[in-house]
């Protein structure tokens, strides 16, 4: 399983700095991240259990961002300036990754980390959008590398 997670890794560092550099990431990245990371996900539970984790972040994921269009509808702001189809796919393809506890604190640890560094590297210059996809890579891009070094199973347990 370990070379599933190097290429994971390769893949968010990958997706960081498109997204960082240049606000455009390779779109097959992102199903790439979903394949690998279920694929680490099953190495540790049964395929119905890995696919009922999958269903309820996906849920999560979807009751966020529903909540995010109805407020930028109610603000009767653009969605295409809030949030990009690339952020969108990266929320539908991450759901892939743990079992339900883990992925709602990753997950929000992950948003609230992308907001720290937004404002910290935003002090330096000024940017106008944020790199959510981005961010949150480098953040998950973490998570996997200390899984090298330390027992990971508790990330999937049910």
């Amino acid at each position: 399983m370990w070379y599933f997670k190097l290429i994971l890794i390769i893949v968010f560092t990958t997706i960081f700095y498109q997204d960082f550099k240049s606000r455009m990431v390779y779109w097959f990245l992102y199903p790439v991240v979903g394949i690998l990371a279920f694929g680490i996900q099953l190495h540790y539970v049964p395929l119905a259990i890995g696919l009922s984790n999958f269903g309820f972040n996906l849920l999560f994921v979807s009751l966020i961002l529903g909540i995010s269009f109805l407020y930028l509808r109610l603000r009767k702001l653009a969605i295409t300036a809030a949030i990009g189809l690339g952020d969108i796919l990266f929320f539908a393809f991450i759901t892939f990754t743990f079992s339900i506890v883990s992925f709602l604190v990753l997950f929000i640890f992950s948003l609230m980390f992308a907001v720290i560094l937004h404002f910290v590297l935003s002090l330096k210059k000024e940017q106008q959008t944020v790199p959510l996809a981005g961010y949150m890579s480098l953040f998950f891009l973490v998570v996997y590398t200390i899984t090298f070094f330390h027992n990971s199973s508790f990330l999937y347990a049910y």
